[in-house]
């Protein structure tokens, strides 16, 4: 292994340098050489991907979409943390609401995070499928697929204050903006949840490389009660890494064809989606 296995990163987050600076010095004392490239929006991202510029990209569930469109007979993902499975999202409204379930919705201002977030946008818009509600998206940090989410607690705040009637988030940001006083505690109503999907995952494009297969071996024997990992594990949000899976993806992919976002080969055509 005489060079180093590159991985590209967006830098929605101060911490995400912390993170994988952390992760390189940990690496490289368990064998693997490695270094990172940090992007300011997933599409250029997976681009470089794809070019083979990059050998893994810590991929948003969008950008995942697009990697696969894109290299559908190479695309591979092979670790997501424990903290990816079987998410969900939830459109709130404030308790005192006249609006107790979807149908109530029609004619009304829903607030959503930017238009590329999967969890406060794109998945539950597609299980809300209707075209008698009017979107406010609430456009923070465009490019970085929901990840930053300012978004999201925009659309909470502007709930709150009265000026949406409902508002979309992934489930842990209602109980975050409830508990971080975003959201008054006891003053918001669930009125539908989504199924369950999966959100990122380490993705490669290339056929399997020592690389690669001692970075996901790596990965996946971190143990978070080693001191030296918790740290970083606790920065990346999780206790544990797994192996890929794609069978947590059908929502968005259906959100992503019924919005137009991507093409079938992964071309960008949402209209004015500029990252």
């Amino acid at each position: 292994m005489s060079r180093p296995l590159l991985l590209g990163a967006v830098a929605y987050d101060p911490k995400v340098v912390t993170i994988w600076d952390g992760f390189r010095t940990w690496l490289g004392k368990n064998g693997l050489p490695f270094d990172y490239i940090l992007y300011s929006n997933y599409e250029r991202q997976v681009l470089d991907l794809v070019a083979g510029r990059i050998d893994v990209a810590w991929n948003s569930p969008l950008a995942w979409v697009r990697t696969a469109r894109l290299a559908p007979d190479t695309a591979r993902a092979v670790v997501m943390r424990d903290t990816d499975r079987d998410l969900s999202s939830v459109i709130v409204v404030r308790s005192d609401s006249a609006v107790f379930g979807i149908d109530d919705l029609a004619g009304l201002v829903i607030g959503t995070g930017a238009v590329d977030s999967p969890q406060a946008t794109l998945i539950p818009l597609a299980m809300l499928h209707r075209g008698d509600v009017l979107v406010q998206h609430f456009e923070v940090g465009v490019g970085l697929h929901g990840d930053h989410i300012g978004g999201e607690r925009a659309a909470a705040r502007a709930l709150a204050a009265g000026e949406v009637d409902a508002a979309c988030m992934i489930d842990s940001n209602h109980l975050l903006f409830s508990s971080e006083g975003t959201l008054p505690p006891g003053g918001t109503r669930v009125i539908a949840r989504t199924d369950p999907y999966d959100h990122c995952n380490m993705s490669v494009c290339r056929s399997h490389t020592s690389l690669v297969d001692a970075f996901v071996a790596l990965l996946l024997a971190m143990d978070y009660g080693d001191a030296s990992v918790r740290p970083l594990l606790d920065l990346e949000g999780l206790t544990k890494w797994l192996p890929g899976r794609l069978s947590g993806y059908a929502q968005l992919e259906a959100a992503v064809d019924m919005f137009g976002f991507y093409d079938a080969k992964g071309e960008v055509t949402a209209v004015g989606y500029q990252p």
